[in-house]
């Protein structure tokens, strides 16, 4: 199960907070992130941490913007955004993955709204 938590509405140049937990994970973790969707385009990456290495992964568009980062010790990932942009707004889904392709699974979704 994964539960996205931390959305909502905000005005240009705020941040925000996402949360994602997963529970009931049978497989090994390769990688959790956070991917969106602005309508009318395809969904994109926005950031992912990777569980071996811990290291993260951003899109050019988040860099220096958006961070994120693992719980300890739980299955839980954080994406922190600062100076969020009207062109921000969109679905953010969170993502895990594990070692096999047949491992790749989306949460519901969760919608930020940045006004201008």
């Amino acid at each position: 199960q994964i539960v996205e938590s931390g959305g909502g509405f905000v005005q240009s140049g705020g941040s925000l907070r996402l949360s994602c937990s997963a529970s009931g994970v049978m497989f090994p973790i390769h990688d959790m992130g956070w991917h969106r969707h602005v309508p009318g385009k395809q969904r994109e990456l926005v950031a992912a941490f990777a569980y071996r290495t811990k290291t993260p992964q951003y899109a050019d568009f988040a860099a220096g913007r958006f961070t994120i980062s693992r719980a300890k010790a739980a299955d839980t990932i954080f994406l922190d955004m600062s100076d969020l942009q009207p062109e921000d707004t969109a679905v953010y889904y969170c993502n895990i993955r594990g070692w096999s392709e047949a491992d790749d699974y989306f949460g519901q979704g969760i919608q930020v709204t940045v006004s201008s």
